[in-house]
């Protein structure tokens, strides 16, 4: 691709040079690290549960070339037809979502699961990517013809989207998308009574919560008095870190993957803080602090409504992501089940993160004119 030349008109000469490749780069190092770090920690964990020494990296191994194709074709799209496959996108999730309370796989006490042609998916993971860009696509329409109905639109749509993750149930996730969601209704020019009352409303629906789901009372208890209740995992993830150090153990020689039980996903931080030490912890978060500011740095001089609201929604996805795993390893917040985006062992979060990302090299690529909308 390197060889192509400016003058080129192709479908990849034209995307090759308008798409952010640093970006891209950025991207690729993150997968890199996380095929290092699947590697480091999930063998014990295999190993643990009575499976192969490498059950785990050839799962997520299998979906990794899937998850690379998807970026890239994505990334080929018009904002036009991102705005088509998330219409797509999300009505497939909602119905995926639908049977997973009819006959969904109940694993810890959650129905996020369904099973389809034997492979395990967790439709809520791609909600997110979908909903933003479809949410954007109202907020925007509204913008643009107010007889167009389309905040009452989002807003029906995030109802039915949050009461489907409630029924899961799935608080950390719905406290994602309502994240997003008002986000971006902020930005399309939410009047700042309505911020007013979003902050009220969403402070009593974290109290409601915390009265009305058993997981969510205790995880906030521990988090406050950690003698409240059962905090292995953060206390021996934390012990990592300490272990580690500045430069780590080195690899393989961690100790917290044999006996921490989400080594491989929600905790794969602390084994990166103990083998690769303080160094590695702050390259990660550099490289996802990159790829957002990157990207909201490409939006400052966008005057598309719809394409700013859609990759400023996905961006704030994509890092609050990151920061409530990173910050639930360290205990900054009450523990919570969510994967770091393209290092934690996941099919589903791998092939959603994917579809986002794609979306927002789309909307990020260079255009001039009417160019990409067609």
């Amino acid at each position: 691709m390197i060889l192509l030349g400016r003058t080129d008109t192709s479908v990849i000469g034209r995307w090759w040079w308008t798409v952010d490749r640093w970006t891209m780069a950025a991207l690729a190092a993150l997968v890199a690290v996380g095929a290092l770090l699947i590697m480091a920690a999930s063998p014990a964990v295999a190993e643990r549960i009575g499976a192969d020494h490498f059950h785990f990296v050839r799962r997520q191994f299998v979906f990794l070339p899937p998850a690379l194709l998807v970026i890239f074709a994505v990334s080929l799209l018009s904002p036009k037809n991102i705005r088509r496959l998330a219409c797509l996108g999300f009505l497939g999730a909602v119905l995926l979502m639908m049977m997973t309370l009819i006959g969904g796989q109940e694993i810890k006490g959650a129905t996020r699961w369904v099973s389809l042609a034997g492979i395990s998916i967790q439709p809520s993971e791609f909600v997110k990517p979908t909903f933003a860009v479809v949410a954007a696509w109202m907020f925007s329409e509204q913008r643009l013809s107010e007889a167009f109905p389309g905040n009452m639109i989002s807003l029906g749509l995030y109802l039915l989207v949050a009461c489907l993750l409630l029924l899961q149930p799935d608080v950390g996730m719905t406290l994602v998308v309502s994240s997003v969601w008002f986000v971006e209704f902020f930005l399309a020019g939410l009047p700042i009574v309505w911020v007013l009352m979003g902050m009220v409303v969403g402070l009593g629906g974290l109290v409601a919560a915390y009265f009305t789901f058993s997981h969510v009372a205790s995880r906030i208890d521990r988090f406050l008095d950690p003698s409240a209740g059962d905090s292995y995992q953060v206390t021996t993830a934390l012990q990592a870190f300490h272990y580690g150090g500045f430069f780590g153990r080195g690899p393989g020689e961690g100790r917290v993957k044999a006996v921490l039980p989400d080594a491989h996903t929600d905790f794969i931080m602390a084994v990166a803080g103990e083998e690769f030490g303080l160094i590695l912890c702050l390259v990660v978060v550099g490289i996802f602090a990159f790829i957002v500011l990157r990207g909201f740095a490409r939006m400052l001089t966008e005057e598309n409504l719809f394409v700013l609201l859609a990759t400023s929604g996905l961006l704030v996805q994509f890092g609050l992501q990151a920061i409530i795993n990173m910050a639930s390893t360290l205990h900054l917040m009450p523990t919570k089940g969510m994967t770091l985006p393209f290092i934690s062992y996941g099919g589903s979060s791998m092939l959603a993160l994917a579809l986002g990302m794609g979306m927002v090299l789309a909307l990020t690529r260079k255009r001039y004119g009417r160019e990409g909308w067609q």
